[in-house]
């Protein structure tokens, strides 16, 4: 395998240790936390909402555009506890997996549309959107759980 790949599974496998990090402490909020909105914030202003967002983010990217996958996005209203958005990021993984198993990833080029414009993109630009896309999200999230009177644990790569 290339070592662009191998390089790209490490860095995944960093980004997934930052989430077990969040998601370990947002089981610690209280009950009902993960569904309260927060007007301020997009894609229903909650925390549960904002990780479906994530996950489907990549559906999107990574399943659907990458790796010609038929996926239906997840639902936010199927998920209400954090064991069942584990049970999602699992089906992330594995696409992740699959797209860092394919070879040349800075090479190939995928098409799709944007805007009502066709475009082409490479594999690698496609994982590192997803993946930084995910870390935008994680500061949204740990930035509400501080407006709802938590104090956020560090979910940095490098901590």
């Amino acid at each position: 395998m290339q070592q662009l790949n191998q390089d790209c599974i490490l860095q995944y496998q960093w980004v997934t240790e930052s989430r077990n990090r969040l998601l370990l402490y947002l089981e610690t909020l209280a009950p009902g936390m993960l569904l309260q909105e927060v007007p301020s914030f997009s894609n229903g202003g909650s925390i549960r909402n904002l990780l479906v967002h994530v996950a489907n983010v990549y559906q999107h990217w990574t399943g659907i555009i990458a790796l010609n996958k038929a996926i239906t996005y997840a639902a936010y209203e199927d998920f209400t506890d954090i064991p069942q958005v584990r049970i999602l990021y699992g089906t992330i993984d594995s696409l992740i997996t699959e797209l860092l198993q394919q070879e040349a990833l800075a090479a190939t080029q995928v098409p799709f549309s944007l805007n009502k414009e066709q475009r082409t993109t490479s594999l690698f630009r496609i994982f590192t959107h997803v993946i930084t896309h995910e870390c935008h999200h994680k500061g949204q999230i740990l930035t509400i759980s501080r407006l709802m009177g938590y104090t956020p644990v560090d979910t940095d790569i490098i901590h």
